[in-house]
């Protein structure tokens, strides 16, 4: 900011009075406070649900119209007051879902409080009237992502709240088939093990936490949708440019609906929580899809 107070007064400087000049220093400075108490108490918790509709090949005329909730990145732990993500979870509720997926990171893991601070915000879990799955992220895995014992407990809590996790597996609720990747930076990333059997005639929607993994050759033919987290839409977003600091390979991969432009299409959720308690231009998000027969 005095960067470019500097650069103003050396060009505009000799227009300006002393007087002008400190107005000018304070308007800098108000905004400058003004903008940095938003992003750190306000979009933080200004929950945006966005709505979409989702074309699904093969879908049963049954699920034409149901609806399916898309959570991502919760984050529990110490950096943020996570009972925000209680209230967030009981204003999802009220959507009444059909299908809920939650994609991953579940918990920002620094000590075994973790586990008993998910199972305090697991006792209000979103779950879907016909099916509720999930996915683990990489922060599921601890520190490195490589503790095995971190993501077995989250799994096993997960599962003991009503949560199918997938694990390179597949399952089928209701003639919806989800299909489920580990983690990719993770220990446990072995996409091929459920893709050998994926079905072209099923209704199908996958989910995997990071989207770089669609640059992987991996897919074995799929087409259809893709739900990802993982990026939180780079979480400050200058207007009208990229995000600055996006943790992938492919930078195109920051938020919303994308088309691979092979049969795929891929939605990158911006994510429910934070790894830290400042958002810009880049608000959380809880997505609601509405099923419909493509």
């Amino acid at each position: 900011m005095f960067s470019i107070i500097l650069r103003l007064f050396s060009r505009y400087g000799k227009y300006m009075n002393r007087r002008n000049l400190i107005k000018a220093i304070l308007g800098f400075t108000g905004l400058s406070v003004m903008t940095g108490l938003y992003a750190w108490q306000i979009e933080p918790f200004w929950l945006e649900f966005v709505k979409k509709k989702m074309l699904v090949k093969n879908l049963p005329n049954h699920l034409n119209g149901k609806t399916l909730m898309q959570i991502s990145d919760m984050h529990v732990g110490n950096r943020f007051d996570y009972k925000y993500i209680i209230e967030s979870f009981k204003k999802a509720q009220a959507f009444n879902p059909d299908f809920v997926v939650y994609t991953g990171d579940y918990i920002s893991y620094e000590s075994t409080e973790q586990f008993d601070q998910l199972a305090e915000v697991l006792k209000h879990t979103v779950k879907g009237s016909l099916g509720t799955v999930g996915i683990l992220g990489n922060h599921d895995y601890g520190r490195n992502w490589s503790q095995d014992e971190v993501a077995n407990k989250v799994s096993a809590q997960l599962s003991s709240s009503g949560i199918a996790l997938l694990r390179n597996d597949q399952t089928q609720i209701s003639g919806l088939n989800f299909i489920g990747f580990d983690d990719y930076w993770a220990t446990n990333f072995n996409p091929e093990a459920v893709m050998t059997k994926y079905d072209t005639g099923k209704a199908n929607i996958l989910l995997c936490h990071n989207p770089d993994v669609c640059d992987l050759n991996v897919w074995n033919g799929y087409e259809g949708w893709i739900l990802a987290g993982h990026t939180h839409g780079g979480q400050c977003k200058p207007p009208f440019l990229q995000a600055p600091m996006l943790p992938v390979k492919n930078k195109k991969y920051s938020s919303g609906e994308i088309d691979l432009e092979d049969g795929r299409t891929l939605y990158i959720n911006r994510a429910l929580g934070h790894l830290w308690q400042i958002r810009f231009n880049v608000r959380p998000e809880i997505t609601l899809f509405e099923l419909q027969t493509s």
